[in-house]
């Protein structure tokens, strides 16, 4: 049980540090047309959709990666809770 959980954190952790590199990835022209950006809309962009229905642009910038890093980091909190709870 306890390797279930952990590779759950890490996969989050993971996923966390992808949504980072694609919003920098912003920061570079044609970083999105690259072949690592073009893997990591694949693997982003439906998650963050979900965020971006909550209109999350503020003077031009588009909060919805740390909205949705925040929920993550929200999700391993409440995976470890249970964990412990069940333990």
């Amino acid at each position: 049980m306890y390797q279930l959980v952990s590779l759950l954190l890490r996969l989050i952790d993971i996923y966390s540090l992808a949504l980072v590199v694609y919003a920098l990835l912003s920061w570079f022209p044609g970083g999105y047309e690259s072949g690592l950006g073009r893997f990591l809309e694949r693997i982003c962009e439906p998650f963050l959709q979900i965020f971006r229905r909550l209109n999350l642009n503020f003077a031009g910038l588009d909060f919805s990666v740390l909205v949705a890093m925040f929920s993550l980091q929200i999700l391993s909190r409440i995976i470890v809770r249970l964990f412990y709870l069940f333990l």
